[in-house]
């Protein structure tokens, strides 16, 4: 029998929620440097190397006992996808009702046609708030899509890597993720069709100074590294086994994504994907847990997918509304904190009253040939 990683489902739900916390306070600290949690966005890269290690660990036997490509993404698709379309969802409602947003003349049939462009995670040609997404209805979309193509290339051509091969791909993506975090000065981009300052392509095209470019074309290289170093991670076996590792892990993850700017932060983000990451997952696979703390882990874990994709969509309103109302400190904590929990408690009803219930229903229309067979 396989093991399980509950520490795993845990230290995703920690990312989740520290995820959401920086959210809400990028309301109030839009710029960076002078953010409490400087390097929150580095979730979404501990995301991709969580999913990478799961992805091996869940699917790399099925292969040889049969399972086609196209099975790999029924399953997969049936995973992921109803909460990217209730986000989407959401989103679009929440945008139509902000009574703070920029945009206040968004003709219905052209949030329909965007609404429906996101439900298939698709960029969106239309910017609605200015803000240069490629999913502006439900901005993490923008992190989904590349996993939906670390699926894809983990399918065709991951499962027959060998290690070797492995090692190469994730050295030479680490190699073009530390040039890329160096040149921009961190990794916090890739969301879509917002400029990005680059000497490196400057000096490639010729200009004396640092160009404006798209920043969408960074989210694969984001991707690439982690994804592949989990699933390696995965194969190799190479765990570490340290006491209360959920603990010292979650901790570790607080420490790494509040530490300040530093002049070379692009290094130090390189860092932290590339060496504390695989580490962290390492220790926390290398794990035990149990009792309380197991119960914990679980939850957790659970609501770690619906938290990260339903709670953007309020956090416009709440933007939009702290740059509107320019409400007092002692206000903006207030609202929050609440929201914070309000988040919590979408999310597990999301994951109870719809979630669960929409994978059951596709599982038994598209998952039962198998299983009959």
């Amino acid at each position: 029998m396989k093991p399980h990683y509950p520490i795993l489902d845990g230290l995703r739900g920690t990312a989740a929620l520290l995820v959401v916390i920086f959210h809400l306070l990028e309301g109030y600290y839009p710029e960076m440097p002078k953010h409490p949690m400087h390097h929150g966005y580095l979730a979404v890269d501990f995301f991709y190397l969580l999913s990478g290690f799961v992805v091996g660990y869940a699917y790399d036997d099925r292969w040889a006992k049969g399972m086609t490509i196209k099975e790999f993404f029924k399953i997969r698709l049936v995973r992921l996808h109803p909460l990217v379309i209730l986000g989407t969802i959401i989103g679009a409602v929440a945008f139509w009702f902000d009574p703070f947003k920029d945009v206040q003349h968004v003709v219905m049939w052209k949030l329909i046609a965007l609404t429906l462009i996101g439900m298939t995670l698709l960029p969106a040609p239309l910017d609605v708030r200015g803000w240069g997404e490629s999913h502006p209805l439900d901005g993490p979309c923008w992190s989904l899509m590349q996993e939906y193509i670390a699926n894809l290339i983990y399918a065709v051509f991951g499962k027959k890597m060998s290690n070797v091969v492995l090692w190469i791909v994730v050295i030479i993506s680490g190699i073009v993720l530390t040039v890329v975090a160096v040149d921009h000065g961190d990794v916090g981009t890739g969301w879509g069709y917002g400029p990005i300052k680059s000497k490196f392509l400057a000096d490639l095209f010729g200009s004396s100074t640092p160009g404006q470019y798209p920043n969408i074309w960074v989210a694969p290289v984001r991707m690439m590294f982690p994804f592949f170093a989990g699933l390696l991670l995965y194969r190799t076996g190479k765990l570490i086994r340290i006491p209360m590792a959920y603990t010292v892990c979650s901790l570790v993850l607080l420490i790494l994504f509040s530490l300040p700017y530093f002049s070379w932060n692009g290094y130090y983000e390189a860092a932290v994907i590339i060496i504390a990451f695989p580490l962290i997952v390492a220790a926390g696979a290398g794990g035990t847990i149990n009792g309380r703390w197991a119960k914990l882990c679980k939850f957790s874990g659970d609501i770690s997918y619906p938290i990260y994709i339903t709670h953007y969509p309020f956090i416009y309103i709440y933007t939009f509304w702290i740059i509107k109302a320019k409400p007092e400190p002692s206000q903006v904590i207030l609202v929050a904190v609440s929201l914070f929990f309000f988040f919590i408690l979408l999310a597990y009803t999301a994951l109870k009253l719809y979630d669960e219930p929409v994978r059951a229903w596709l599982k038994k229309r598209l998952l039962v040939q198998r299983t009959t067979r």
